[in-house]
């Protein structure tokens, strides 16, 4: 078990995201092809469930991208079973404290770095003798998001709970938390001085940051900046993106003409 991603981000290299939305191996199957370092499918938001999850994973398995889940929330039962199903990764949101990236970093990985139950019935080779269990602490990336007031003033302590690999920052949300409208590529003041200050905790701590963005040219930026995982937007955004600027091509060169 080799977690390419990991290797990449840890020789300093920056990772481009993809992020699955639609419950479909198809999907996931046209988004493996397109030159991703990692394909995230979306448990929290997305219209996605386990058994779609997997499907997506299968999908994937041919490519070289490593894959990753955001689970819906903090709990060691649906963290487990991700990780069971074939999750090289677990993204999970809203966690505010050193208490909850520990119960992140517990459901995560097994003793005794962790208190993960042992099972990994696809990601062991549907239950084949492997080495699964002796390289999965290593191997497993581990990312709280940081999403409020709570989690940027405690950011130290959540970097220093051992087996916390990054952080994965949540600009909607982060946004909504302060006040502010929810939306992805933040241009406010206030919000790039929080980036700083939280990829400025990171170099201390040796672990990286990863940002969600809504476009390639915001992502770009960020990785100037010093984000070393990016996402941009999700596969339901981009087909929506792709199409729209098709229709609007079309129309614009060809116009409205009656035969």
């Amino acid at each position: 078990m080799s977690n390419k991603l990991k290797a990449r981000i840890a020789a300093g290299k920056a990772a481009v995201n993809g992020w699955l939305a639609i419950p479909s191996g198809f999907s996931a199957e046209v988004m493996a092809q397109c030159g991703w370092d990692s394909v995230t499918v979306d448990l929290q938001h997305g219209v996605q469930d386990y058994l779609s999850m997997v499907q997506c994973f299968q999908a994937m398995q041919g490519h070289p991208i490593t894959p990753l889940v955001r689970v819906p929330w903090n709990e060691p039962g649906i963290i487990g079973k991700c990780l069971d199903g074939g999750a090289m990764g677990i993204i999970c949101p809203m966690v505010n404290n050193a208490a909850e990236a520990k119960a992140l970093a517990d459901a995560s990985l097994y003793p005794p770095m962790g208190k993960r139950s042992n099972g990994p019935i696809r990601a062991a080779m549907y239950g084949e003798a492997s080495s699964y269990q002796a390289t999965a602490n290593d191997e497993i990336l581990v990312i709280p998001m940081i999403e409020t007031q709570a989690g940027i003033d405690n950011i130290d302590e959540i970097l220093g709970v051992p087996g916390i690999s990054g952080i994965y920052i949540g600009p909607s949300d982060m946004g909504l938390s302060l006040g502010m409208i929810p939306i992805l590529d933040r241009e406010e003041p206030v919000i790039m001085e929080i980036y700083d200050r939280l990829l400025d905790s990171c170099r201390r701590h040796g672990k990286f940051a990863g940002l969600h963005n809504g476009t390639a040219a915001y992502a770009a930026r960020m990785i100037q900046r010093g984000f070393r995982f990016t996402t941009i937007a999700n596969d339901s955004g981009l087909m929506a993106r792709a199409a729209r600027e098709a229709v609007q091509a079309t129309r614009k060169a060809a116009g409205d003409v009656a035969n």
